[in-house]
């Protein structure tokens, strides 16, 4: 910068990650050591509450918390109301959000919203939000990506994961190799829009995404050693974010994509899923090696084609068409004007997408 100054900007993290065999049976003593008083707000959902919701009760009763419970459906504007209605009516000091990413999502927003600090206990790991700064909630039909709370620890019981369909597990895998092309598309708006880049966030999501990569032949279905192998470098590509201040390590041109898939395709396929797929195309138009990725996706058994999707051709085809739209102030590979018709789909055959 010309005037040697740089703006100040907080950087927030995790103060404990605990990831491994039956540490969710340490949920109490971790609130212990953070020196958390009063009452605890489990934040769960139908299919989870059951299983690891009581186990994370069990834990805090242990440790001589009272613990209330809310459950909820997915992460919309109206469940995020209920959240913090509920965490109001019980006095609650501090969150816990136990279940899938919109589960992790709602807590982490309500905990900003509320000033309230919020563990995160995920019992799947379908995407990089476990320990993030952002959040994704349901508007009406937008999907909106919001800042939103670090979590002030995170435990991640790999028993409890490994019990999760194993999609899940190979959807968040997959969102962590996307970050190949989120990086690559960061650097370019840095040499052609002077983007300011963190290389400190850009180089823990290309850790992150890298394990992956060389570790894909480990993932597998219903194996506890698969979860430990992903679970670190989901977390770490989460916490990029953190550093960066913002989505950009992991979010790029094939996030783009995804979210014009939801809008066209709702439902089809699962967030990682659909960024897995877009990062192999987004690699082949940044010139790089679209097939390492694409291999990776395959050895880990996540989709690579439009038909493993869900959607049709037509449909990922003008996904690619106007998802430069999506975000008019993140500079990508897809440039200001995007792709033609014609170049999509020239795209979508060379990678074997279509």
């Amino acid at each position: 910068m010309s005037d040697g100054f740089t703006k100040a900007r907080a950087m927030n993290f995790p103060r404990q990650v605990l990831a491994g065999h039956g540490c969710v049976g340490q949920t109490g003593a971790m609130c212990g050591e953070f020196e958390l008083k009063g009452t605890a707000l489990i934040v769960t959902g139908p299919t989870t509450g059951n299983l690891a919701a009581g186990l994370v009760k069990e834990s805090l009763e242990q440790a001589n918390y009272v613990v209330q419970q809310v459950e909820v459906g997915p992460a919309t504007k109206e469940n995020l109301v209920k959240v913090e209605e509920v965490a109001k009516d019980v006095k609650a000091a501090f969150l816990l959000g136990v279940g899938g990413g919109s589960k992790i999502d709602l807590a982490k927003l309500a905990s900003l919203n509320l000033k309230a600090p919020f563990l995160s206990i995920p019992t799947s790991a379908s995407h990089d939000g476990i320990a993030s700064p952002r959040a994704s909630i349901k508007d009406g039909g937008n999907s909106l990506s919001l800042n939103a709370k670090v979590p002030l620890g995170v435990i991640a019981d790999t028993a409890l994961i490994v019990k999760a369909p194993y999609r899940l597990l190979a959807s968040g895998c997959a969102d962590v190799i996307s970050n190949t092309t989120a990086i690559m598309d960061w650097q370019l708006a840095e040499r052609l829009r002077s983007e300011d880049v963190s290389s400190s966030a850009a180089n823990l999501a290309k850790y992150a995404s890298e394990s992956i990569i060389e570790n894909a032949s480990a993932i597998k279905p219903n194996l506890e050693e698969s979860v430990w192998v992903a679970i670190r470098p989901i977390i770490i590509s989460g916490i990029s974010m953190a550093v960066a201040g913002s989505s950009r390590p992991t979010s790029g041109s094939e996030h783009m994509f995804s979210h014009l898939l939801d809008r066209i395709a709702p439902g089809k396929a699962l967030h990682g899923e659909q960024c897995g797929v877009g990062s192999i195309m987004m690699m082949y138009l940044h010139g790089g090696d679209w097939q390492r990725i694409r291999n990776a996706l395959q050895m880990i058994g996540a989709p690579t084609s439009a038909s493993e999707l869900g959607v049709t051709e037509a449909q990922l085809i003008e996904s690619l068409v106007h998802a430069h739209e999506i975000r008019k102030d993140r500079y990508t590979i897809l440039g200001d004007r995007g792709l033609t018709p014609d170049a999509a789909e020239r795209l979508a055959r060379i990678t074997r997408v279509v």
